[in-house]
């Protein structure tokens, strides 16, 4: 029975994950539950964070699937996923979109030990993300901009009825990601790590969160994606500080207007 479309509703974010670089009790990786325009998004499949997504809505009803790169952290549970909409009875209308960086399918087809990813197919419609890749599902509109890390990877802006939510996927301090979080009415942002090592930009401190926020001109910054040295506490406190704006702590299980 095909699922009932969702109706149109204003943009919200649900967290379903955000812990670095592994899972912890009741804390699964990156994953978030986007919804508005009459359509829902998964945005990043971190680990355990499949489990969480049937909390708020049926798997089988998602509109697409949205991955910043290819680290576990981020789409490890497309795994989960793929045994749950082609095994465990939560089947799709249709297969269903995953936008991420090129080589996704592939990397999932080799846990089957299987060359070709075409099997996939039935489940998942693979699409390879590229800078300033744009996609409409409703009245949600998703553009994707290259952001610095040490693999490909994307941040998004997703916008529905006037309102904006960027998130950073995983980045260091760059232009791109200013200008993706430029205006939005909600920042996700990383904010992985204590201090760059020498040479490294691969990850935000609390306080290159603050400051991108402030660049960008955002109303409110939501930190996310704390790494093993900081506590999300310290993060947010160094990360308002930064900013000087509303900052919030992602928690799992929070629905946040956008």
């Amino acid at each position: 029975m095909p699922a009932t479309p969702m109706p149109s509703l204003p943009l919200t974010l649900t967290v379903l994950g955000t812990a670095s670089p592994h899972p912890r009790p009741d804390r699964p990786c990156s994953g978030y539950l986007v919804r508005g325009g009459g359509a829902e998004v998964w945005v990043d499949a971190g680990t355990g964070s499949f489990a969480e997504l049937q909390r708020h809505t049926d798997p089988a009803r998602i509109d697409a699937i949205w991955i910043s790169h290819l680290h576990a952290d981020h789409c490890a549970d497309l795994l989960a996923a793929f045994y749950g909409l082609a095994y465990g009875g939560l089947t799709p209308v249709a297969p269903v979109p995953v936008y991420a960086p090129q080589g996704c399918a592939e990397r999932l087809a080799g846990f089957f030990g299987r060359p070709d990813a075409g099997f996939l197919s039935d489940v998942f419609l693979f699409q390879p993300l590229c800078d300033g890749h744009r996609v409409q599902h409703g009245d949600l509109l998703l553009t994707s901009r290259a952001v610095v890390h040490d693999v490909e990877a994307y941040g998004v802006r997703i916008e529905s009825g006037g309102r904006v939510l960027a998130y950073s996927g995983d980045s260091g301090p760059c232009p791109e990601l200013t200008e993706l979080a430029r205006d939005a009415d909600l920042f996700l942002c990383e904010a992985d790590i204590d201090a760059h090592r020498d040479g490294e930009q691969v990850h935000l401190t609390p306080e290159d969160a603050g400051i991108t926020a402030r660049r960008a001109g955002v109303r409110q910054l939501v930190v996310t994606h704390v790494g093993p040295t900081l506590t999300p506490e310290t993060a947010t406190l160094r990360a308002a500080a930064a900013f000087g704006g509303p900052t919030g702590t992602a928690r799992e299980g929070q629905a946040l207007p956008v």
